[in-house]
């Protein structure tokens, strides 16, 4: 496995000063997020921080190109919606040219757009830090950083939510990922609750 260094070295080609500024601003919030919930490896978490966009700025066709060759369940959807490439290839270029092969990272790398149904909780680490990172600042962005170190599972539905009604509200196509992710939160909400009555 890579140093936290060796894949700074490595984002400095290949990434914008801003971009970069924003991976490592995600890496701390990763590592925050993974000490908060005990997260056994918070140096993986600060690594799949550091890598979530590292495909962010390389040409869309290139991308494309790596999403058809990933084998890592990609939908229509995703093949046909340009904003969703970089997660994919990201996952495929760790895997293929950095030789990463923990199956949590990559797949921290590869749903960090998406989100999917049952995700790990390095996963979850991931989305929700990318949402949080200091340098985020849409609408209700502190009430997401609040709720993040309360309940990952309400933080998690919390930015599904978000992301389900931006998405809607641009005419985008939705991922059946982000759908299933969704529907598994409310899901885990609607159980919790009907526990808690017991």
């Amino acid at each position: 496995m890579y140093s936290a260094s060796e894949i700074k070295d490595i984002l400095g080609i290949r990434l914008s000063g801003k971009r970069f500024q924003h991976s490592l601003n995600v890496a701390d919030e990763a590592k925050k997020l993974a000490l908060h919930y005990d997260y056994p490896d918070p140096e993986k978490a600060y690594l799949a921080g550091l890598m979530h966009d590292i495909c962010k700025e390389i040409p869309k066709d290139e991308q494309l190109e790596m999403v058809l060759h990933s084998d890592m369940n990609v939908s229509d959807v995703e093949r046909v919606t340009p904003p969703l490439f970089h997660a994919i290839a990201g996952a495929y270029y760790a895997e293929t040219v950095l030789h990463i092969h923990d199956g949590d990272l990559l797949n921290a790398v590869r749903y960090h757009t998406v989100g999917r149904a049952g995700m790990s909780r390095l996963e979850e680490i991931i989305y929700i830090a990318d949402l949080i990172s200091a340098d985020r600042n849409y609408k209700d962005v502190n009430k997401m950083r609040k709720l993040a170190f309360q309940s990952m599972d309400k933080a998690m539905l919390e930015a599904l939510k978000f992301s389900v009604t931006d998405v809607a509200a641009k005419g985008s196509m939705l991922p059946y990922h982000t759908i299933e992710a969704y529907n598994h939160y409310v899901l885990k909400k609607k159980e919790k609750e009907r526990n808690d009555e017991e």
